[in-house]
């Protein structure tokens, strides 16, 4: 059985929290061949990303409280067994909307592994222990969006688009030998509430009205969409703008990847010596300055692909930075509802990033300006949300 403070859980953890970012960056290289393949828009195709965060949004109202409940493992056994028979039927659909009702149910099945990897850390886990634990799993996850899009690549080269989602389907199937096979149950003590759809909003309205709660919730969020919007828009930006190939927005894509790694790196060294909020700082400082970087790049005209994937490699490094850090903070009060408490945030994180990646796919055309206008939005506000709650933060502390 795989135990507490080795690196081989530290791995299958990661791997588990891997598995969202896995299903989108595997097929970014492949979207502008699933528009001509299904005779469909780019607003379609973008969809397709979108519905997916909303399924991730909706699968994490139920998985962390019903975890609470019954237990991590057979919890997490569901999520990998719907991720893998949606995945079978994304590889087989013959049209986009079949494609993007398959991406909502393969969504389901993936929040279950993030909100239960979270929950899992804050059950062996606590204070700036936790949030080591979530910088290392995020080094390990941050291999998985430098290989998949160059994976995705060379799939878009030699094989058609739907054999990305076949592998997919055995990498589901691997994980959940390994969760029944090697991984322990983690919950210490089960919630004696029963399950129903009131108590699980009951539940939330007790996070929320907790103000270190929502502060940390909204550092994540902010964060994460401003990565996402990133995820959703690139392949058309740097594809469409810049005129790159599938392999060489592959490549590029791992300008983004290497930010993230860094900051995860460099979040493992700080939160020793500075605290969860001390690299929090430093984190929003370097999304604030990637976004604004980049906005301004592209404002005054640099024809070159470097003037997104720069600037998009600082503030990557700023989600490696803040992101663990703000998810420790956020469930280190609830350690009776570690379950719930990585539930609302996963909902809270998906939900954003989904509007801003609609919003942001109506405005993508033959400007590359409404990337990092989203970009830049997002990085700016966490940097005023952090100077604002000082004192949210010192009463959650």
């Amino acid at each position: 059985m795989l135990k507490p403070d080795t690196l081989a859980l530290t791995i299958v953890l990661a791997l588990l929290t891997a598995l969202g970012p896995l299903s989108t960056d595997m097929y970014l290289p492949s979207l502008p061949a699933i528009a001509t393949g299904l005779q469909a828009s780019t607003g379609q195709v973008q969809l397709t990303l979108s519905v997916f965060l909303f399924g991730f949004a909706a699968g994490q109202f139920f998985y962390g409280p019903v975890s609470d409940r019954i237990g991590r493992k057979p919890v997490l056994l569901f999520g990998l067994g719907l991720f893998t028979l949606a995945s079978l039927v994304c590889a087989l659909a013959p049209n986009i909307e079949i494609l993007i009702a398959a991406r909502f149910l393969q969504a389901l099945g993936a929040s279950g592994p993030i909100v239960l990897g979270r929950a899992i850390v804050r059950d062996f886990y606590e204070g700036p222990r936790a949030g080591k634990e979530l910088s290392r799993m995020g080094s390990i996850m941050g291999v998985v969006p430098a290989i998949a899009p160059v994976f995705g690549g060379l799939i878009a080269q030699f094989y058609e688009w739907r054999a990305t989602f076949v592998v997919m389907v055995f990498c589901s199937i691997a994980l959940a030998a390994t969760v029944l096979l090697r991984l322990p149950e983690s919950i210490r003590v089960k919630s004696p509430n029963r399950i129903s759809f009131g108590s699980i909003l009951r539940g939330f309205g007790v996070l929320l009205r907790h103000p270190g709660y929502r502060t940390y919730v909204s550092f994540s969020l902010l964060a994460y969409g401003g990565l996402f919007a990133f995820i959703s828009g690139s392949s058309f930006v740097l594809q469409g703008v810049y005129r790159l190939d599938e392999l060489a927005f592959a490549f590029s894509f791992a300008f983004m990847v290497i930010g993230y790694i860094g900051g995860t790196f460099l979040a493992q060294f700080l939160v020793g010596k500075r605290g969860l909020d001390g690299t929090i700082r430093f984190g929003v400082m370097s999304l604030a300055f990637g976004g604004v970087l980049m906005l301004a790049l592209v404002a005054i005209g640099v024809p070159s692909s470097f003037a997104i994937t720069g600037p998009m490699a600082i503030y990557a490094m700023g989600v490696g930075l803040t992101m663990p850090q703000s998810m420790a903070s956020a469930l280190m009060p609830f350690p009776d509802r570690a379950g719930a408490a990585s539930s609302l945030l996963g909902i809270c994180q998906m939900t954003f990033a989904a509007i801003l990646g609609i919003v942001l796919g109506q405005n993508l055309g033959a400007s590359a300006l409404p990337l990092p206008t989203a970009i830049a939005g997002t990085g700016v506000l966490a940097l005023l949300v952090f100077m604002a709650t000082g004192k949210a933060r010192t009463k959650s502390a």
